[in-house]
Formats: C-alpha cells, sequence, structure tokens
C-alpha cells in the first residue's frame, strides 16, 4: 500500500511516462509483427486463389527444371534469354497445375499413387517414351530396366563411397529426373481427367448434324457486287459521342482486360564503336595475324587474344564453328592462313589458320566399365585384369555387372562436346574413342580412376578441323561509351519533361519511341536485355504519369535508357476515354454509317447490274460458296460470312441485295446451286462436331479459370 501511495505521489507527468512505457513495450511487438508480415510480402513472387508463392518456394521448382533441363539436353549451362524462358514455362505450368487442381477438387478428381503405377506398368505414356528406360531391342520404354535402375540407385546410396563420385553424380541425377517425370505423369493425368470431363458437356445431335453436312456439302456460284466502304472518303461522316457510347455498350467486352498494363515513351541508346575504336582493333589484328603465321603455340595465342571462339584441343566439325567460318573452310588448304576480314553477320574481326584436317565418326557408340581402387597401382592392376579377360572373349556386359554397373552401350555424338570446354580427362577419353576402330578395348588412365572403353559402332565419318580462329567484335572502348553516357545525361538535365524530351530529342540524335499496353510479365522492354530495373519504375506505385525515370545502362553494357510513363490501364474494362478504344469504335461507328448510306442508295436496286453502276462498285463471279465456310472477297479484301449465310438461304435464280459485310455492303444473283457427292454418316459427322467443340472448349478453359482465380504475377520484381 505504502508503495501504491508513493506512485500516487508522483502525479500526472508519472502516469503518463508509465503509459508511454507500455505503449512501447505493446508497440514493439505490433511493429515486429508488422515488420514479419511486410518481408513476407516483399518475399511474394506471385498469388492464385489467394494463395501467395514466395521466392524461395518458386526457386525451388524452377531449379528442379533446370537440373531436369540439364540432364536430358546435356548443357549445362544458360543465357539470360533462356532463363527467363524457363521461368515463363515454370510459371505457367506451376498456374495451369494449380487452376486444375482446384477445379478438380470441386469435382471430386484425383489421381491416386496406385493409377500413377498402373500408368508406368502399362509403359505407353509419352513421357516415358523419352526416358533412358527403354529395351535395347524395341526402343521402348522398358518397365524392368526402370525396376533395375532404382534397384541399383538403392544398392549404390548404401555402397557410396565404393563408387567413383562421377557415377554416384550420374545416378543421383536420373533419379532425380525420374522423380520429375513421375510428378508430371501425375499432374498430366489429372489434367486430362478434367479435360475428358469438360468435353463431355459439350454434344452434338443428328439435326446439327446433317446441318453442319448440308452446309458442307451445298454449294453455290454466285454473281456479286461489292460497294467498299473505301468508295465513300470518311470525311463524310459524322461521329457523334451518343454514337461511340452505343457502340462501346455493345461491345464493351472486347475492352476487358485480366491484367493491369502501362502505356511509355522511352529513349533507347545504343552505343556503337567509334571511327578510333576501329581503327585501334585493325591495328591489334595486324599485329595477330603476323604472330599466328609464325607461332608454334597457337592455343596459347588465341587465349592470349581474348577471341571469343576457344581453340579447340580436339578437331571440330564444320558445324561447331561459326557460321561466316563454316561457309569456307572447306575451302581452306591445310596450313594456310585468311588474312585480317570483317564478318557483317557478327560484326566482327577474323583471322583463321587451318592446321589439320581429318575424317573422323560424327557418332561412336560404346560402352565403359569404370575401375576405382585404394590407389594408381591397384586401379591399375584391377584394369589391366579386366582388359585380359575382356580381350580372351568374356562378355562385356558380365565383367559390368561383377562391378554393379550395367555396361550398356550408349552414343556420343560431336554436337554432345564439341564448343564446349574440355578437362584433360575428358579431351583423352574422346580422343581415344576417336581413334579407336569397331569392337576394340583400350583402358584410359585418369590417375584416381580407370575407364575400360569398347566402340560398338561408328557412323557418319566426316571432315574435322584443327583450326585456329581469332574472332574480335568490333567493340567501343570505354572512352567511348563514357562520352555517350555523358552527352545523355546532359540531354535528361536538360530536358526534364516530356514535352521538352519530344521537342529537342531529334536535334541531338536520339529517338523518342512509343510502346503501348507494356505488361509485367514481359521482363524487358522493347526486347533489349537487362531492362528490368526500367521496367520495374514502369510499374512502381509511386511512379506519376508523364514522371521521367532515371538513366539506365542495361543491355549487354551496350544500351542506355530513359522512360517516361504515358497511361495506366488497370485490370478490368478500358474506358470510352482511352485513345485505343475510341479509335477503334470511331472506326466501327464510321463502317456502320457508311453501311447506311450504301444499303439505302442501293435499296430499291434489282439486279446486280444496277448495283454495279454506282461509282467504285465491283462485279465478280465467285464459286464454290458454301456455308461452312466464310467467302473471301477480292474486292474487299475480306472474309464475310454473312454472304456464306444469305447464299446458303436463297434459292437458285434468286436476287438477294444489301448485305452488310466486314469490307462492304454487297448484292449478289445466285447462279448455280451444286451438291458435292458424299454419303452422310450421322455417327461421323456428330463426332467431328464434338471433337471441333472440344477444342475451341480445351482452347479457351484455361483463359477463363485463369481469370477467375486472380493470379498475381510479381516475378518482375526479382528477375
Amino acid at each position: 500500500m505504502a508503495a501504491l501511495q508513493k506512485i500516487r505521489s508522483w502525479g500526472a507527468a508519472t502516469v503518463i511516462l508509465i503509459s508511454l512505457a507500455l505503449f512501447a513495450f505493446i508497440a514493439g511487438d505490433f511493429f515486429q509483427s508488422f515488420q514479419a508480415t511486410q518481408n513476407e510480402n516483399y518475399q511474394r513472387v506471385g498469388e492464385i486463389y489467394g494463395e501467395s508463392i514466395n521466392i524461395q518456394e518458386y526457386q525451388k521448382i524452377v531449379e528442379e527444371y533446370i537440373s531436369v533441363l540439364k540432364f536430358t539436353s546435356g548443357q549445362s549451362t544458360f543465357t539470360e534469354e533462356q532463363m527467363t524462358q524457363i521461368r515463363d514455362q515454370v510459371w505457367n505450368a506451376y498456374v495451369n497445375n494449380k487452376i486444375i487442381e482446384h477445379e478438380a477438387a470441386k469435382l471430386g478428381l484425383v489421381v491416386t499413387d496406385a493409377e500413377v503405377q498402373a500408368i508406368i506398368n502399362q509403359g505407353t505414356n509419352p513421357m516415358l517414351q523419352r526416358t533412358p528406360f527403354r529395351n535395347e531391342q524395341t526402343g521402348l520404354f522398358d518397365i524392368n530396366v526402370l525396376k533395375k535402375f532404382l534397384a541399383d540407385y538403392e544398392n549404390m546410396n548404401s555402397q557410396a563411397m565404393q563408387m567413383p563420385a562421377e557415377y554416384i553424380e550420374y545416378y543421383q541425377q536420373l533419379f532425380n529426373y525420374w522423380t520429375f517425370i513421375e510428378k508430371s505423369i501425375k499432374e498430366g493425368t489429372l489434367a486430362e481427367k478434367y479435360q475428358a470431363l469438360l468435353s463431355k458437356s459439350v454434344m452434338s445431335n443428328p439435326v446439327s448434324a446433317k446441318a453442319a453436312f448440308d452446309g458442307r456439302l451445298n454449294e453455290a456460284q454466285i454473281l456479286l457486287a461489292s460497294v467498299p466502304y473505301s468508295t465513300i472518303a470518311d470525311s463524310e461522316i459524322t461521329v457523334e459521342n451518343s454514337d461511340l457510347k452505343n457502340k462501346y455498350n455493345e461491345l464493351k467486352e472486347l475492352f476487358k482486360q485480366p491484367y493491369e498494363t502501362r502505356d511509355i515513351k522511352f529513349i533507347d541508346v545504343e552505343v556503337t564503336a567509334s571511327p578510333a575504336d576501329k581503327k585501334a582493333l585493325d591495328e591489334e589484328m595486324d599485329g595477330y595475324n603476323k604472330q599466328l603465321a609464325e607461332t608454334t603455340n597457337p592455343a596459347k595465342l588465341v587465349r592470349e587474344s581474348n577471341s571469343i571462339v576457344a581453340y579447340s584441343t580436339l578437331p571440330v566439325s564444320k558445324q561447331a564453328l561459326p557460321r561466316d567460318i563454316a561457309a569456307f573452310i572447306d575451302t581452306m588448304k591445310v596450313g594456310t592462313q585468311k588474312a585480317p576480314y570483317y564478318s557483317v553477320a557478327d560484326n566482327s574481326m577474323n583471322i583463321v589458320k587451318l592446321i589439320s584436317k581429318i575424317s573422323a565418326p560424327d557418332s561412336i557408340e560404346y560402352r565403359q566399365i569404370q575401375v576405382a581402387g585404394a590407389d594408381e597401382a591397384a586401379i591399375r592392376k584391377t584394369a589391366d585384369s579386366i582388359l585380359t579377360v575382356l580381350k580372351a572373349g568374356t562378355p562385356f556386359d558380365t565383367i559390368a555387372k561383377k562391378f554393379n554397373q550395367t555396361g550398356e552401350k550408349v552414343w556420343l555424338t560431336s554436337s554432345q562436346y564439341e564448343g564446349a570446354p574440355l578437362d584433360e580427362n575428358s579431351r583423352k577419353l574422346i580422343q581415344t574413342l576417336n581413334k579407336q576402330g569397331v569392337n576394340a578395348i583400350e583402358s584410359v588412365d585418369f590417375g584416381q580412376a580407370s575407364i575400360i572403353l569398347q566402340v560398338t559402332a561408328r557412323r557418319a565419318m566426316i571432315d574435322k578441323y584443327d583450326v585456329a580462329i581469332i574472332k574480335r567484335p568490333i567493340e567501343f572502348s570505354k572512352e567511348t561509351y563514357t562520352k555517350a553516357y555523358n552527352d545523355f545525361s546532359q540531354f535528361l538535365a536538360g530536358n526534364p519533361t516530356l514535352e521538352e524530351i519530344e521537342a529537342n530529342a531529334m536535334s541531338k540524335g536520339y529517338r523518342v519511341q512509343t510502346r503501348n499496353d507494356l505488361a509485367n510479365s514481359e521482363h524487358y522492354i522493347a526486347r533489349v536485355a537487362d531492362t528490368q530495373e526500367a521496367l520495374r519504375w514502369v510499374f512502381n506505385e509511386d511512379t506519376e504519369l508523364g514522371e521521367v525515370s532515371p538513366l539506365y545502362e542495361c543491355g549487354n553494357n551496350d544500351h542506355m535508357m530513359a522512360v517516361i510513363l504515358t497511361a495506366i490501364h488497370p485490370e478490368g474494362y478500358r474506358t470510352l476515354e482511352d485513345s485505343n478504344v475510341k479509335d477503334f469504335l470511331t472506326a466501327e461507328v464510321i463502317k456502320d454509317k457508311k453501311a447506311e448510306m450504301i444499303k439505302e442508295q442501293i435499296a430499291n436496286m434489282k439486279s446486280v447490274t444496277e448495283v454495279a453502276s454506282i461509282k467504285g462498285a465491283v462485279t465478280d463471279t465467285i464459286n464454290h460458296v458454301s456455308f461452312g465456310s466464310s467467302a473471301f472477297i477480292s474486292a474487299t479484301s475480306s472474309s464475310e460470312p454473312a454472304i456464306s449465310g444469305s447464299v446458303a438461304k436463297a434459292e437458285k435464280g434468286a436476287f438477294v441485295n444489301a448485305i452488310k459485310g466486314n469490307g462492304g455492303v454487297y448484292a449478289f444473283q445466285v447462279l448455280e446451286k451444286t451438291q458435292r457427292a458424299d454419303k452422310f454418316d450421322a455417327k461421323k459427322e456428330e463426332d467431328q462436331i464434338n471433337n471441333r467443340a472440344s477444342r475451341i472448349i480445351m482452347s479457351r478453359f484455361v483463359n477463363e479459370l485463369t481469370e477467375k482465380a486472380e493470379i498475381k504475377d510479381n516475378r518482375y520484381l526479382f528477375f
């Protein structure tokens, strides 16, 4: 109680201090929670059905797909453009799978593990045919080969220390690939179930089948008079705001967009080499030309010259050479050298020296046994023993199995290694294979391991070239880039508004470009690489209309860009005030009014001849007009379904007037009606209608469901 009395004696100021302390304690927890939520938001790469995916989850899926691509293609690295395509493929697959899962869950559709196993056992799924688990005789997927691999993989994991590292790595990659296949089969089967169910919602009937049959087989020949809309000048038409509003309401669904887009204007400055830069390169290449003619170590000189084409320690085929060099390499004589020349194909200067030329197989089939051991002596002893028993006639497969290996035959093609960086071991292995005859057995020693090789087949003997190439792109110097940067910076500083930029750009050698309806999923601006920062600026919620961006250095360090935001088109319906919408509607209203004017002019005419007398009218005889396809009218360069429909209803000899079409107003007389010979098959016709309708549904249902999924794609913030 005494303590309480003492606190009361401190007065109101103390109470306020205590209150502030309590608030700080509570607010601290609140702000920590708020900060955690904000950090989570910053990590969101996208959202579907209100469920977010963060950057770590998305990147994990991307890495999984990349590992599959590396394994199946043999490609170890990917360009930035390829990575962008890979991320798009992963995102699209992720979205589609989530949509199917969401819809399937509502319908109770599932794919069980037993179903997946049944598909694998059956072995006819197209994805299975692309796996390495194939029967050597039939070339088809073989479940027994798969089972053997899975057993070997499990066995390998229990004996990892006894296997060569390369062997373990290959089996791990193959297992990861198989896991991906299993998952893809499950996802694909669920999609197939949903699509099959959806396709059954479309059913034809005998009446529709007969109508479609008649519409395709009944044809007519007509005499047509066309009055193109171009016969009336646009200036003769008055378009009122009420006309535009009515047409907008009529066609409103055409102006719905599923995501936000933005309009920009921009200046893209591409930096190129100056005359001084080109002169310096010419002098440098002259020096390399003399050195290459005299050197006994072309590999060292090519490396020191900074050539973008590395010297290959193995002779290569024409396909591995740059196109401009491949075009003439077979005309060069061994020992000759082509002096520095300019290649317009890649804007480079080149020197080419043909050192030697050999004939070698383009494809080699071989099998191998990897030999490991405690030390080099043990490895050598084991390898010699294997060579002895193999040369004595013991089957290769038998020995391979004793060392827990398959000894399966594989093909090595020139394209798999030409142009790729090769370490000494790889070079030695390929060189041995190229020299081996069919059925010959060799041992290749790598120090820490040996490989027993047997070539089982060779195909396509081709010319291969030992060639030294010094290829240098004509590039700008640092001084040239600095000058271009300073000039552009000064221009932007002196012209801070869009109006000033547009007024003065041309006089300074810059061009203002326009890009409308830019979406954040496009990754780049004007297809210039490394413009992600500029794209983020464009779609930043704080960027204001008319604002000029900072100067962005982009491309392959050879572009500079400045961007101006000119319009924002939010998700939903574009308004009538949108210039693109208004232009489209104006054109449609003008067409409608021209049609009414022409129809009024010809309304009382009784023949094609009378209609043809109008200024600008064109007559023509049109054959094979049927209800089943739109008639193409060359006089107006338009496809006209209205004519096809009207002709189908008209009798022979009938005159039909004032038909409004896409390109003009028409009148025709039916000259002849015929029917192509064919027998009506109701079931066949109904199946065709169902298949056609199903294809249309399948092409549209993803778009319809995507719109309902409320997808948010924020990948542009990360990549």
